[in-house]
This record gives structure tokens, C-alpha cells and sequence, in this order.
């Protein structure tokens, strides 16, 4: 396949010290639309969002495997312009944002001038028009995770009376969006984060309830608010089995550690003794004893990508910080510290 060169960050061992501006080879326009059975794209991307789970995925294929023998590329949420559409039903010039579950491949990571995405492993949709690029690079993981989440626990809230629910970690990257959808939908929310953040959750987000995590006993002050659900967008076990509550889901699952792969994930890591109390507790709610659980993953779902640019207004993007290309390892740097409120931005001049 004919190639050219394109400037990208790529690791080969784990993150921070795998990680390293390369020149990879990208494909050109024109053998795009030959490719294989399923439809590709090639994008000129302008910006890309940081989540933890590229720092996971840095550490899990990276760091686990003693160096890898070709580099990878990262960042999975990006924005840009397309450049070839193949049969993706997108077309030349068209502004596009979107993320890839998959950004193992050498020219695959948003973190690059180009990247070529396999649509198996991808979500797209046009950007709105009045988003910036950074703007629409910071929403396609978080909105369809929060999205997930609520879905999840929906049933029970809407069928309840009191339609009350828990989200903890509301300033998260996550919480902000889950609260958002919440509240939209009619439902009373309690949610945790540090002093720091209080007025955000309350005055921005709208919460209804406060916990500050540093200097309140969690548990008693998310017991006392009685949610029918919770939403767990930072880990732990602090607030499972309610007495009130019917169902519980989590992105995390029992870890803390923002180093470590979440999610399913956590199911199957054995290495772990939260393993197999994750599963116990799912098979007594599936048995009807108790409240049900889960650790469930983001739905790939276009119509909710869609559904995002009909519901949020450009105030209701939250970005954190925005860095330069050649400042990625900063970017990276300031998502470690976990202390981001929004996201952290990648502008890519190109």
C-alpha cells in the first residue's frame, strides 16, 4: 500500500516512559476505499481528548509485555476533518468527531496528524457546527459512557416514586455528563466530590445534594438521601448495598488506582482479590437477592453520539486544560494528577 509520512505519538513500553513522538507511515486517500470488507476512514485530525483508559491501555500492552516489538498508537476520542471516506458514508471535508476502541494500530491512535479508523472498532458522526474542534473531541467517551450508565439504572428510577439516585464522582469527566442526563431526565441527584468542586456540582450541574468526600462519611450522607440507583464513575466499594438502593452499576469496579485497566476488566483480573467479590455480588443480584450489580463499558452507539449535539450546548462542554501537540506528555501529565475538572485537550495543528 502506498504510504506517506505523518508525524504521531506512539509507545512501546508502558506510560511515561513508553511514550514518544515517531513519524508513522499513513495510508493515502486514494486506497482508502479498496480496503477490505469493512468500511474505513481516513481523518486530518485537529483535536483528541486524554481519558485514564489510555494510560491503562499504555501499562496493559506496553508495560505487562516486556516492550513491544512495533509501536502503538494511542488516545482513543478525536475530531477532524476527513480526508477520504471510503464506503463510510462520510465525504471529503466533512467535520467529523467520533472515538476508536481501538487505537493499537501504528497509524490507528488519535493522537496524530492522520489516523486511518476501521469503522468494526469506531463511532463517527458530522460535527456540529457551532463546537470547536476541542470542544467535539472531548465528548465521544464520556457521553457515551454517561449515556450507558444511565441507561442502566433507568428502569429503576423512572418506575420509582422518589426517582433518586446516586453518582459518585460527579466531577469527573464521566459524572459531569451522567449528571447532566440525569437531571434532564427529572431525577433528584446526590453526588460526591471534593470541596473544591461543590458550587460546579451544584451550581453548574445542578445536583440537588453534596457530599464532600474529604470530610463527610460517605456512605451515612448517600444512605440518608435513599437512591433507588447507583452510578460509581470513580471506584470503590463505599456505597454498595444500600439499603434503599435496587440497582448498582460501576465503570470502575472495586479498584481505586487510576494506573490499572477498569471496567469488565476487573471481572477477569484474578491477580486481584476484588475478582471474584465483583462476580459474587452480581450473582446474588442476578438471583434476586439483593440489589443487582454490574461494572459495565460504554455502548458504541451512533444515535447517542448524534443525540449529544441535539442535547448539549458549547457552555455544557467541559474542558479542563488544552495543550499543544508538542506538548503531549504535559497533556498526559496534567490527566495523572486526577485532578482535571473536564477534559484535557490535545490541539492538533497540522
Amino acid at each position: 500500500m502506498a504510504t506517506f509520512d505523518a508525524k504521531a505519538w506512539t509507545y512501546t513500553t508502558g506510560y511515561p516512559s513508553g511514550l514518544a513522538m515517531t513519524t508513522i507511515q499513513a495510508p493515502r486517500a486514494n486506497m482508502i476505499k479498496g480496503l477490505g470488507t469493512t468500511p474505513h476512514m481516513l481523518v486530518k485530525l485537529k483535536a483528541c481528548a486524554l481519558n485514564p483508559v489510555d494510560i491503562q491501555m499504555m501499562n496493559l500492552m506496553g508495560g505487562y509485555i516486556s516492550g513491544l516489538a512495533k509501536a502503538k498508537g494511542c488516545v482513543c476520542d478525536f475530531s477532524g476533518t476527513i480526508i477520504a471516506g471510503g464506503r463510510t458514508g462520510f465525504i471529503q471535508h466533512d467535520e467529523v468527531f467520533g472515538m476508536t476502541l481501538k487505537p493499537f494500530d501504528e497509524a490507528g491512535g488519535a493522537l496524530a496528524e492522520m489516523a486511518q479508523f476501521n469503522m468494526a472498532n469506531a463511532v463517527v458522526a458530522k460535527k456540529p457546527k457551532e463546537w470547536t474542534f476541542e470542544q467535539a473531541a472531548a465528548i465521544p467517551l464520556v457521553w457515551l459512557t454517561a449515556r450507558t450508565c444511565i441507561e442502566n439504572v433507568a428502569h429503576h428510577v423512572d418506575e420509582s416514586t422518589s426517582k433518586r439516585v446516586a453518582i459518585l464522582g460527579g466531577s469527573s469527566a464521566t459524572g459531569m455528563y451522567t449528571i447532566l442526563l440525569a437531571k434532564r431526565r427529572g431525577w433528584k441527584v446526590i453526588t460526591t466530590s471534593s470541596s473544591r468542586n461543590k458550587d460546579f456540582v451544584l451550581s453548574t450541574l445542578k445536583a440537588d445534594e453534596h457530599v464532600d468526600y474529604t470530610t463527610q462519611p460517605v456512605r451515612a450522607s448517600v444512605q440518608k438521601f435513599a437512591p433507588v440507583a447507583v452510578i460509581d464513575c470513580v471506584g470503590g466499594t463505599e456505597c454498595i448495598g444500600l439499603p434503599s438502593s435496587q440497582r448498582y452499576i460501576t465503570i470502575v469496579g472495586d479498584k481505586t488506582g487510576r494506573s490499572s485497566m477498569g471496567g469488565p476488566y476487573t471481572y477477569y483480573n484474578f491477580l486481584s482479590y476484588h475478582a471474584p467479590l465483583q462476580w459474587i455480588r452480581w450473582a446474588r443480584g442476578y438471583m434476586g437477592y439483593g440489589e443487582s450489580y454490574d461494572v459495565v463499558v460504554l455502548e458504541m452507539r451512533r444515535e447517542w453520539l448524534e443525540e449529544a449535539k441535539d442535547t448539549l450546548t458549547p457552555d455544557e462542554i467541559f474542558i479542563d486544560s488544552t495543550f499543544g501537540f508538542e506538548q503531549a506528555k504535559e497533556a498526559f501529565a496534567r490527566l495523572a494528577t486526577g485532578r482535571a475538572r473536564g477534559k484535557v485537550v490535545v490541539r492538533i495543528d497540522c
